[in-house]
Order: structure tokens, then sequence, then C-alpha cells
């Protein structure tokens, strides 16, 4: 039977290492996101003998579902996981973990051994026509894993001690990686959710404006990331007042009920995005700049001063003025990838607007470092410090995606499509930097587009 081994060297204790990986959000994390994989049920407790995971797999307009049983559960040891149903004729997926020696600054080193064994439908016919594919594409995968295992583990050695947190807008692009992530560092994560609450979440509606404060008593952090998106359709009076409200309201609901609480926690992380510095032409601007004009502008503006209450409750308040965020299974990104592959891509109108951009993943980081990094706060840019032209982005994907970039699209016609919204979203822009993160030296995984771009869509 055909076998795929893959070892992995940490700088962590084997049981560290072990531990991690049987955490909530570890199955997650380990997932490419070009993959789009998606997790929608588990049976049972973690890793353990019995437990079940499913895993639903994008296959064109399909959902391939993957149906996997964990068993072998040695703790500290190892934990095998094995297809109970799904697209492989065998699948027995052996995880052990070993300690090493110590590095050469003493700290311990752990390895973890992969081995699949595995066999495709259709027997020798099925090897002969389908083997080399599934073995490059398993050197893919676990290239990605082992890169994701080492920078999750630095990063929460970076910041040791485990928190409790809340996150609202945990089910978007952000907030999915981002209790992922928390979880599997050993973190307490509570969403903020507005149907009734189940286990590990807190109740609130900003539309009724009702949140329940006893469930916020005693956060060590809140990250409110909720807003209505600003992409969903023009510009009309109705939306723009939703997105604002979307901002304002419930960050003000959510500023008030913390500021009033007997143990608030310590720190908010807030989102807010450099559209607070308006259309600023090729002049490179950073957090001293003042806001711009235009609708972005002052949403954004009034989506910060929404945060008052818990700065004047005295909660360290970081307002995070997010760049465009480089995501495979969402944001801005994962449209412009279908077009570019289809070589449709190009310019938006002259393509001289600044794009400030940042890997999702590093933007897990810096919200990381500002649950812990009692230096930051105020308004922080949450972009890379390289930030492009739109016409180089063009180039730099069509690079990426080996196909042609060199279609404009006009700016009458994102104008007569999108009006307003296409103006100020994809006709204008900035070149913003990240003067507070690099004064902190704040070490990005994903400094150059194409880096970014390479990670997140496995080219």
């Amino acid at each position: 039977m055909p076998e795929f081994n893959w070892r992995t060297h940490c700088t962590v204790s084997a049981e560290q290492l072990f531990a991690w990986h049987t955490r909530p959000g570890a199955l997650e994390r380990l997932l490419p996101p070009w993959d789009k994989i998606q997790v929608p049920r588990r049976e049972g407790p973690g890793v353990q003998d019995g437990a079940r995971v499913e895993l639903r797999i994008p296959l064109g307009p399909l959902r391939l579902r993957w149906l996997a049983g964990y068993s072998g559960f040695q703790p500290g040891r190892q934990f095998v996981t094995e297809q109970l149903r799904g697209p492989f004729a065998h699948w027995v997926h052996t995880h052990r973990f070993q300690a090493g020696a110590p590095g050469p600054d003493g700290r311990p080193t752990a390895d973890l051994a992969d081995r699949v064994e595995y066999a495709l439908p259709g027997g020798a016919l099925g090897e002969l026509l389908g083997g080399a594919l599934l073995r490059r594409r398993l050197r893919r995968v676990f290239t990605y894993r082992e890169r994701r295992l080492r920078e999750d583990l630095e990063r929460h050695q970076r910041h040791a001690g485990a928190g409790r947190w809340a996150v609202s807008g945990s089910s978007g692009l952000i907030g999915r990686r981002l209790v992922a992530f928390l979880a599997s560092g050993g973190h307490s994560v509570q969403r903020l959710v507005r149907a009734p609450a189940q286990a590990g979440e807190i109740h609130w509606n900003p539309a009724a404006g009702t949140v329940d404060r006893a469930a916020l008593e005693g956060l060590d952090g809140v990250v409110h990331l909720a807003g209505e998106s600003l992409s969903g359709g023009r510009w009309s009076a109705r939306r723009r007042a939703a997105i604002l409200d979307s901002r304002t309201g419930g960050t003000r609901l959510l500023c008030e009920a913390l500021a009033g609480l007997a143990r608030p926690p310590r720190v908010l992380v807030s989102a807010s995005a450099i559209g607070f510095y308006g259309a600023r032409g090729e002049t490179p601007v950073t957090e001293r700049d003042a806001p711009g004009r235009g609708f972005l502008a002052e949403v954004c503006q009034a989506w910060e001063q929404a945060t008052a209450p818990a700065r004047d409750a005295g909660i360290r308040v970081v307002n995070l003025r997010i760049g465009m965020v480089l995501a495979a299974e969402g944001g801005a990104l994962a449209p412009l990838a279908k077009v570019f592959a289809l070589g449709l891509g190009g310019p938006v109108g002259d393509g001289r607007q600044g794009m400030s951009w940042i890997a999702l993943e590093d933007l897990i980081g810096v919200i990381h470092q500002a649950l812990h990094d009692e230096r930051l706060r105020g308004p922080v840019n949450a972009v890379a410090p390289t930030p492009v032209s739109n016409r180089e982005f063009a180039r730099t994907l069509g690079r990426v995606l080996r196909r042609p970039a060199g279609l404009p699209l006009p700016a009458p016609a994102v104008r007569l499509a999108l009006g307003a919204m296409g103006q100020e979203l994809l006709l204008e822009g900035a070149y913003v930097l990240p003067d507070r993160l690099r004064s902190l030296d704040f070490p990005f995984l994903y400094p150059t587009l194409e880096s970014a771009l390479r990670a997140e869509l496995g080219a």
C-alpha cells in the first residue's frame, strides 16, 4: 500500500507540540486556505479515541463530504486519523511526537512524524492515473502545514500565557482564523453572537441594543470585528446608513457595556480601516496623518470615536486601521484570483492608486500582539510595510497565477456599475505605512506582496 511520510522539527517540547494538536482550532489552522475546506461538525472530545470530525471539501460546484475518526490515542506520543467515509479507498494518518535534543540555545525541541497510508479508488489503475498527482498535492499540503505549525508555535511562545478573550464578527473572514489561532494556543475564546448563546458564546444584538453584560465580566480582552460589508452593493442612502450604524452603533453598545463592568477587560482591539485617510495620491501616510475626505473617511472617524466609552473607562483601546486583507477564501482576493486565473485581470482605472494590503496571517499576528503588548494603543495601521500601486498589484497577481494581467478596467465603467462605492473602493487609494508596528519591530511573516499571494494561494 502506498505511504507518504513527512517530518517536522519544532523548537518546543514534545508535550507542547502534542498539546497544540489536541486543542480546538488546530485542525482548522492546518488546512491550507486555498482548499477552502470547512469543518461543519465534530463528535466527541477533541482527538480522543472514538471522536469524529467532518470535512466539507469544495470540488467545483459540489461539496465533498469526508468523515474521519480518531484512534490510537497515546497522550504525549501519538494519535491516528482514519477515513470513515470519503474519497479514498483507504486513508490512515498517524501523527507521532518525539522529543529531540536541546537546541543550541538550550531550548527543547521535538519532532512530529506524519505517516499517511492510502489507497486510491480503482486499485492499480487509480494509482497509475492519480498516484503522482496525489503525492505532489500531499507535498504541497504538508509544506504548508509545517510552515503554519512552526509560525503559530513561535507566535504563541512570544506572548506566553493563556487568556480569556471575546471576539465579535467571529464568523467572518478574519474572525474565523483568529478564533482558531487563539484556541489552538490554549486560550479561552468566547464568540459574540446574535443567535441564542450556546456554550462558548455570548449573546448580543446591536440592532436591539442588548448585550449579555454578565458574560463579559472578567475577560482579559475583547476583539471587535463585526460590521456591515462595504462591498455588498451600491451605496444608496439606506445602505450608507446601514454601514455607518453597523460600525458605530454596535461599537458604542459594546464599549458602553465594557465600561460599566465591575471587572472590565484590560484591552479592546477594535477594527477600523485605512479608509480613514481617504484618497491620498502617491504621498505615503502614517498614523500621524489627519483623516481624509469621503464617505469611508467619515465612517472610520465615527467608528473610532465610538470606542471612547471604553477608553474613558481606562481600558487600553487599539484602533486597527486595516488595509486590504489578502485571504484565499474570501475578501477581495478570492474573486480577483478567479478573474485573473481566467486571464481577464488587469489594472483598474489608471492603475496609479495605492493599494495598502496585509496578509491575513500577519493581521492575526498584529491582533495577537495588540492583545498582549501594552505599548500599543490608539490608531495602528494594520498593513504590510510595502504598499503597491494598483498596476503593480495586478502584475504581481498575474505573475503568481502565471496568467496575463493586461486587461484594464476603465474608470468610467467602474463608476457606471458601482457609483460612489466603485470610486472610493477601486479608483482611489493611499500608500499607508505601518509606522507603529515598525517602531516595535513587528515580525511580518509576509512583508512583500508576492510572498503573501504565494502563501495564500499555494502558488
